[in-house]
């Protein structure tokens, strides 16, 4: 076959990407197919969590401001009510709901400080956890993607020489098409694994740093809430 025979049938081959999918044996095409859903998920996890992450800071400032105005503590507790919303509002709700719980006629009872602070950490927890979930999938993304792509990648080309072999042709026409279907989940495998590592790395700093302004919160009220322990001692 001359070279104006192998341009000719090199040109007539469709290289799309849907094209190349539809031509992948089986195998490569569920790999390409559970790379797309990971991406599609990834992607769906880290715009979900800017709108959480966006919420809990603008709650947070916003509670902060109600605390430290001066209000009476019993006050903005009952303002919160027994349903409160955001992270901070939660952790307060929990502090002062066992310190009304560790009040009684007489006094007092012991060990209140303790039991408000173990409260507060489990609405900690929640919350964190809460602003956590989900980030285990990117990072399971940023670290796998790759070797399944890679998988693909190596599949596709083993099919791919099977064809030459079986067809004893090893002109660019034959050869490209398969390479190039093997190619593209190696590719996949990247454009999944990118920004689920580089959104995993800046998802779980933003984490922490609001997890982070939690406890700075609930060791304030706890230092407050001590004081009013100790004063009716």
């Amino acid at each position: 076959m001359d070279t104006t025979t192998l341009a000719t049938a090199a040109q007539e081959i469709d290289f799309s990407l849907l094209a190349l999918f539809l031509r992948a044996s089986l195998t490569v095409k569920i790999v390409m197919l559970i790379l797309l859903i990971a991406s599609v998920w990834s992607w769906a996890i880290i715009i979900q969590k800017f709108i959480v992450f966006r919420a809990a800071r603008r709650e947070a400032d916003a509670f902060d401001r109600a605390f430290w105005s001066g209000e009476p503590l019993d006050e903005l507790y009952e303002k919160i009510g027994a349903a409160p919303e955001g992270g901070s509002e939660k952790i307060f709700a929990a502090g002062m709901t066992e310190w009304r719980r560790s009040h009684r006629q007489d006094g007092v009872i012991a060990g209140a400080q303790a039991r408000i602070d173990r409260s507060m950490d489990v609405a900690i927890a929640k919350e964190t956890e809460r602003l956590t979930s989900g980030l285990p999938f990117l990072a399971t993304v940023g670290s796998t993607a790759p070797f399944v792509g890679l998988f693909g990648t190596v599949w596709g080309i083993k099919t791919a020489f099977e064809e030459i072999a079986i067809s004893q042709n090893t002109s660019l026409a034959v050869v490209a098409p398969g390479i190039a279907e093997a190619l593209v989940a190696t590719a996949l495998g990247l454009l999944a694994a990118i920004p689920a590592v580089i959104f995993y790395n800046k998802l779980s700093t933003d984490s922490d740093r609001i997890a982070a302004g939690y406890d700075a919160f609930a060791d304030e009220f706890s230092t407050i809430l001590s004081r009013q322990l100790d004063a009716a001692a």
